[in-house]
């Protein structure tokens, strides 16, 4: 017969080697989060864009460009046509709402994608930009025709057209 402290220690192995493991709440999943992490972070490398293509791609049928900033940092500035969906509000209903195909073309661009401009767009650190993580909750929701806006842009040299209570 195996000592409690043995169970306990076999039943963690077996968690780990499937690569999940448990917690007393199951709405939370750790493990799966950071393993669809890895998976969107592989599926995001090719899905990187340069201002003149996020442009071209934004006048194409069945595509967005979606604000995941907040409503107030949007309401000051964002790209003329985005659509603002807070990433706090991103859930299974606002998206089914919101982009009810998954195969609607998504064009996201954070905070860390401009500068000249902090009072709308407030630079994040790199680690935390607000672009990993919508893309890593798309992709976890199934949106897998998702695109990155790429580079730092000086917001008064940009190509693309703002909107918002900021803009002049």
């Amino acid at each position: 017969m195996m000592r409690p402290l043995l169970v306990i220690i076999f039943i963690s192995a077996i968690a780990l080697a499937q690569g999940r493991k448990q917690s007393g709440n199951p709405n939370i999943d750790m493990s799966y989060h950071l393993e669809m992490a890895r998976a969107a972070a592989a599926h995001r490398a090719n899905r990187l864009v340069s201002e003149e293509e996020f442009i071209r791609m934004s006048k194409g049928p069945n595509t967005i460009v979606l604000d995941a900033r907040s409503r107030e940092k949007y309401d000051e500035m964002h790209v003329k046509g985005a659509i603002n969906l807070s990433f706090p509000d991103i859930d299974i209903a606002s998206l089914e709402r919101l982009i009810p195909n998954k195969e609607t073309r998504i064009l996201i661009y954070c905070n860390n994608n401009f500068r000249g401009a902090e009072r709308p767009f407030p630079a994040k650190l790199p680690a935390a930009a607000l672009n990993l993580s919508t893309y890593t909750t798309l992709y976890i929701y199934g949106y897998r025709n998702v695109y990155e806006l790429e580079p730092l842009i000086e917001i008064g040299k940009s190509k693309l057209e703002f909107e918002g209570t900021l803009v002049r």
